[in-house]
């Protein structure tokens, strides 16, 4: 049995692997041997005879698993929270997310004409002000207090 530890480390050098994840070909023991440079070692891995072996990392099947089920709803009850309500959802972006698809809203209905300028800027003040939790709200306010039909 020939000593390959110094091709065994170059190999592992050029794969960029660690040496216990290179592999040789038993049957070409004899032309490995002979490899004595990292050149040679670069041919020897371009033609097959040195192989770097898979990775054995942790499985990250049962990580997926639990993924979607908690991306279900399940699997996130008070046992499983870490940090308040507030460092689980930002409240300042689900805030500026909600003000921004309302006055968006706004800006439709202004432009397309069921609104005129002055109840724009009336909504506008109240939206800014925190009256409405949802575009869905928004419009339920202004069809039952402006007889304004806001279906697209």
């Amino acid at each position: 049995m020939t000593d390959l530890s110094a091709q065994k480390r170059l190999a592992a050098d050029v794969l960029d692997v660690g040496k216990d994840r290179v592999w040789f070909d038993p049957e070409a023991q004899g032309e490995i041997a002979e490899a004595i440079t990292r050149e040679d070692i670069r041919d020897l891995v371009d033609e097959g005879t040195i192989q770097p072996k898979g990775s054995s990392n942790n499985s990250r099947g049962r990580a997926r698993e639990r993924a979607d089920k908690q991306a279900y709803g399940h699997r996130t009850g008070a046992g499983s929270r870490r940090g308040t309500a507030g460092a689980r959802e930002n409240e300042k972006e689900n805030w500026t997310s909600r003000i921004r698809a309302q006055r968006r809203r706004l800006r439709e209905l202004r432009d397309d004409g069921p609104l005129d300028r002055s109840q724009y800027r009336e909504l506008y003040n109240k939206a800014g002000g925190g009256e409405f939790e949802s575009v869905a709200r928004l419009e339920a306010y202004i069809e039952n207090n402006y007889d304004v039909e806001v279906n697209d």
